[in-house]
């Protein structure tokens, strides 16, 4: 009995993590993975071959990441600190709308307290929302650097929720706080998919204009 073994492919996932961080004249650092890989795994197997490919994709991304913000350092991190205070203001303008329109509607808040409760769980996904708007507004702006200026944003949110909570936590002896935790961390994660998407679509314009 004859086994018919399918084509040879790394991680997907590795391969679009990648792509994400290479500019148009940096394809041949995926060809170059790719075709690494196909040779390692005709050799050692698929298995030591996906292992292999995923650390490379790790220290490609790295190495992308710190090369690309170097290129242009004050520029990204001018990008980074308007995409912050512009994520200030989208998170404040529901919290404004809300109190203008309580202020003006408190009777009827008051008979529908219920409905006024949903609509304070509402919040947390219009925030999300923004957050994702955000992230592709700054990914617009740091052409050709996506990824590295959505991430480090996300990381500098990141690193505040965490030194926030603990000082919240460890003031206040409350430790309910740490259930909003996992909000702010999902605020870093929809900025990146933000930028992820700009991304790929840039890059998706940019293949079909080569290619055609």
């Amino acid at each position: 009995m004859t086994s018919h073994a399918g084509p040879l492919q790394p991680p997907r996932f590795a391969t679009w993590l990648v792509n994400l961080f290479t500019s148009a004249d940096e394809g041949s650092i995926v060809g170059d993975l790719l075709e690494e890989f196909s040779d390692l795994a005709s050799k050692s197997g698929r298995a030591l071959a996906r292992r292999w490919f995923w650390r490379q994709t790790a220290k490609t991304v790295a190495h992308l990441f710190g090369a690309g913000y170097r290129s242009a350092p004050w520029s990204t991190t001018a990008i980074i600190l308007g995409g912050f205070l512009l994520l200030k203001l989208a998170h404040g303008l529901p919290d404004k709308l809300l109190m203008a329109v309580t202020d003006r509607y408190l009777l009827y808040w008051s008979n529908h307290f219920q409905a006024y409760l949903w609509v304070l769980k509402g919040l947390r996904i219009e925030y999300l929302i923004g957050s994702a708007v955000v992230g592709c507004i700054v990914a617009l702006a740091a052409k050709g650097r996506e990824m590295i200026a959505t991430m480090t944003l996300g990381l500098v949110l990141c690193a505040m929720a965490v030194v926030a909570t603990v000082w919240v936590v460890t003031t206040t002896g409350d430790d309910s706080y740490l259930w909003n935790f996992p909000w702010h961390l999902s605020d870093s994660l929809v900025i990146v998919v933000g930028g992820a998407i700009v991304r790929a679509r840039r890059s998706g314009a940019t293949h079909r204009l080569s290619g055609a």
